[in-house]
């Protein structure tokens, strides 16, 4: 069921979200300063492109501050907006039946792009301790 979850994912808008991710991400890596940015947009086009089966969880260690201090300023630069934008479509989507797991995978990307920093995502439920991505 995953799998099918994905291909429908990928044909109605997951390679362009992806791939929106992934020229984002390059263009920030020109920069010294944006490279850590940039990876977090790598991070977030793997998830984009094939999110079925995999989860978004707390890095079990912790980078402390300078987390925070990272995720504080990448909510200012335009985080927030773009977890709003997968907010809303994960309500759009949760409207319908059908829709729902779609809905879900929103919720998923709206967390990891509000706060990217200590974040991971797993393969797999929770309780089998998948492997990070």
């Amino acid at each position: 069921m995953k799998l099918l979850g994905n291909i429908i994912w990928l044909v109605f808008g997951g390679i362009e979200l992806a791939l929106g991710y992934i020229f984002s991400g390059a263009l920030l890596c020109l920069t010294v300063v944006g490279i850590p940015f940039g990876w977090q947009l790598f991070k977030l086009s793997a998830l984009a492109l094939w999110p079925f089966g995999k989860e978004v969880r707390q890095k079990e260690q912790g980078t402390g501050c300078l987390s925070l201090l990272m995720n504080l300023l990448w909510i200012i630069i335009g985080g927030f907006w773009l977890a709003v934008g997968h907010a809303f479509l994960g309500l759009v989507f949760s409207i319908t039946i059908i829709g729902i797991p779609f809905g879900l995978q929103h919720f998923k990307l709206a967390v990891l792009i509000l706060t990217p920093f200590g974040h991971e995502v797993v393969s797999g439920p929770r309780s089998s301790g998948g492997k990070a991505l």
